[in-house]
């Protein structure tokens, strides 16, 4: 049974899975943005998109990141992420790639601020 109140180990369990996220996002936009020589084969050849696309897919996936990260715009970067990581989800079925890991990420985005923020479990018609 969930309560609106937050403890401080699920605040903090909350932050650490929203900053592992985070990071990984960043990371991932990051290679995106540069060009990352080992991403540019599978980004054009394997998911078959262009290699200009490269650049604004990374600063979009780094853009929601950040606004996850922030407590003020983190439910607007979570249902951004959501959107984005749905897209990463088609990719990979549309390929026939394995999945699971794109959606772990959006599980893990929304499990980090439902643990971290009371207003977002105040949401969720959980049994008291």
């Amino acid at each position: 049974m969930m309560t609106n109140q937050s403890s401080k180990a699920q605040i903090w369990a909350g932050r650490g899975l929203s900053i592992l996220v985070v990071a990984m996002l960043l990371g991932s936009g990051g290679a995106k943005i540069s060009h990352q020589a080992a991403m540019v084969p599978d980004f054009v050849e394997k998911f078959g998109y262009a290699e200009s696309l490269m650049t604004p897919i990374g600063i979009v996936e780094v853009l929601c990141a950040l606004l996850y990260a922030i407590p003020r715009t983190s439910i607007l970067g979570a249902i951004l992420l959501t959107g984005y990581m749905g897209g990463a989800v088609a990719t990979h079925v549309r390929i026939g790639d394995p999945f699971v890991p794109p959606l772990m990420i959006g599980i893990f985005v929304w499990l980090g601020l439902f643990l971290r923020d009371s207003s977002i479990r105040a949401l969720l018609p959980w049994k008291k």
